[in-house]
């Protein structure tokens, strides 16, 4: 005999547990095993029960989904989360995947399509809603920033350098010496990998650093 699939439900909503624990339940090959209602309650229980596969929703009180794919990551627990939400923007895509989860479906999903995702993340393979593929196909042509590798003072700099003021007038505006300014121009340049501060300051109103 084919061993069943096991599955837990974190969800916040009652309503949204029950119909997904009934739905499942009339399965012969899944296994509803255990439910949560935010992850602060669903870690424990999934530490313990060990489930294949989670269904998670993402926002949650006390701990969202996100965060609880963090935790389970960190604590190396081999269940496989299923993200099962209302919303498909592009920052909680990218945040969920990032986080760990092996996919990612809108609760509008057909049962089959959510049937197929189950059995494929207890597989270990991926499936995502066509919304979910379109964020990630956008992430991966939009360009590297490396905006992230500058220091809070850098992006002060590179802002006002944007702003078209001179190494005199940022060191007046930062409190620092013109001597100190040259040399964030110049670790500026080199970590955006540009060639003068025209081309910084393009980069900065590129990435919207110029208006922040």
């Amino acid at each position: 005999m084919t061993k069943r699939i096991r599955v837990m439900i974190v969800d916040d909503h009652a309503i949204v547990r029950e119909g997904l624990h009934t739905l499942l339940s009339e399965e012969p090959a899944l296994e509803v095993i255990g439910e949560a209602r935010n992850g602060a309650e669903a870690l424990p229980l999934i530490q313990r029960l060990q489930p294949d596969v989670v269904l998670m929703d993402l926002v949650m009180p006390e701990m969202d989904g996100v965060e609880t794919i963090r935790r389970l990551q960190q604590l190396k627990v081999r269940s496989n989360v299923l993200v099962l939400t209302s919303f498909g923007e592009d920052q909680r895509v990218r945040d969920a995947i990032h986080a760990g989860a092996i996919g990612y479906l809108l609760k509008d999903v057909l049962k089959p399509d959510l049937l197929r995702a189950i059995g494929a993340a207890a597989r270990g393979e991926p499936t995502l809603h066509p919304e979910a593929q379109r964020v990630l196909m956008r992430q991966s042509t939009q360009p590297t920033s490396h905006l992230s590798e500058l220091t809070e003072r850098e992006r002060d700099v590179l802002r006002l350098i944007a702003q078209g003021r001179s190494n005199k007038e940022i060191a007046a505006r930062l409190h620092l010496t013109e001597g100190t300014v040259k040399g964030y121009v110049s670790t500026i340049l080199d970590k955006l990998q540009v060639e003068d501060r025209t081309q910084a300051a393009l980069y900065a109103v590129k990435h919207g650093l110029a208006t922040e």
